[in-house]
């Protein structure tokens, strides 16, 4: 079979994972490929592997906020909080003991300022599906192998409904007096840790960059999704520079969007990246290669369009104009009874 090449510039991450300052280990697993890993790679990507999300949620600000914290999610004590070698924590009073100990480490940190944070809050999901026993090991697994015993931490299964996910706190004064201050390189690092540990636990699992998969928007952080929930709903007002970019879909403005060209090139380069990986492998003789070709080929065309936020909106904005239409051809009134 053929080993394929060319197309790694459009899976590679964002960030140079050199620039990691705290994942050293993972780093090394992930320099050492094997001959058949770019095909492997390759192969996840147009069979649509589950992408993973590491996310940094947040920082506790003190003692009394890490308290809380902990509480939220070891379900005020119902839940077991595990930390390094299966170390458990049940109930709240062992809970409040450990926040105790952590703030308490801080409070006598040499120079430290007053605002420094407590500990990292850190989400660790897949998408729906996931086993949630799988998901728990690996992140038993990535814990592990991210922080060791140099920083910290605890983490419990949150598996209600059918998006089991994991919360991961972890201490920012790390036990030598190293302080926890990731990268954008660190958080890559993790993200491909955490698909690691995933597959070898047999679950379909990768961390590719959005460009790859013919993304451009960025997901909101978690804080402005929910203002912006609010909003929806009339509990408050509407961010100013949200209500902006309604306004200006609503009237059909038409202002420079100078990041739409370097966004179509920059996607363009990944598809014809792609194309010409399609294209090399379908003129092998191995017919394994010719039906991964094919296979290449059909995930270029499924890829979406390139889309804007300000696109999004106006496509919302005529699915909302036509609602109402599709209701009167159907005999009905916009209330949804018939006539």
């Amino acid at each position: 079979m053929r080993t394929p090449s060319g197309f790694e510039e459009a899976l590679r991450p964002p960030v140079d994972l050199r620039r990691a300052r705290l994942t050293p280990a993972v780093l090394g697993k992930l320099s050492s490929r094997a001959p058949d890993a770019a095909r492997s790679q390759l192969m996840r990507v147009v069979r649509g592997a589950p992408e993973v999300m590491v996310k940094i949620t947040g920082r506790t600000r003190d003692g009394g906020h890490l308290v809380r914290h902990l509480d939220y999610i070891s379900r005020d004590g119902a839940l077991a909080l595990e930390g390094l070698d299966g170390e458990r924590l049940v109930g709240r009073e062992a809970v409040r003991t450990l926040a105790g100990d952590w703030a308490a480490e801080l409070a006598v940190e040499p120079h430290r300022r007053k605002d420094s944070p407590a500990s990292l809050s850190v989400v660790l999901s897949m998408p729906a599906g996931t086993e949630p026993y799988r998901l728990h090991d690996a992140a038993r697994a990535f814990a592990a192998a991210t922080f060791g015993d140099r920083f910290a931490y605890v983490f419990a299964l949150h598996d209600e409904g059918r998006h089991p996910h994991v919360h991961l706190t972890v201490r920012m004064l790390g036990r030598d007096g190293e302080r926890l201050n990731p990268r954008k390189a660190d958080l890559q690092a993790w993200r491909e840790g955490f698909a690691r540990t995933l597959r070898e636990r047999g679950v379909e699992a990768e961390a590719t960059p959005r460009r790859a998969r013919g993304v451009v928007r960025k997901a909101d952080p978690i804080a402005i999704r929910k203002l912006r929930e609010r909003a929806m709903a009339g509990g408050t007002d509407m961010p100013r520079v949200l209500a902006s970019a309604w306004r200006e879909a609503v009237e059909g403005g038409t202002g420079s969007e100078p990041w739409r060209r370097p966004i179509r090139a920059r996607q363009l380069a990944v598809r014809r990246a792609f194309v010409a990986e399609a294209v090399a492998l379908q003129k092998s003789g191995d017919a394994a290669d010719q039906r991964f070709g094919e296979a290449i080929e059909r995930f270029v065309r499924a890829l979406p369009e390139v889309e804007t936020r300000r696109d999004l909106l106006r496509r919302r904005i005529e699915a909302a104009r036509e609602t109402p239409s599709r209701q009167r051809d159907d005999g009905r009134a916009p209330g949804g009874r018939a006539r």
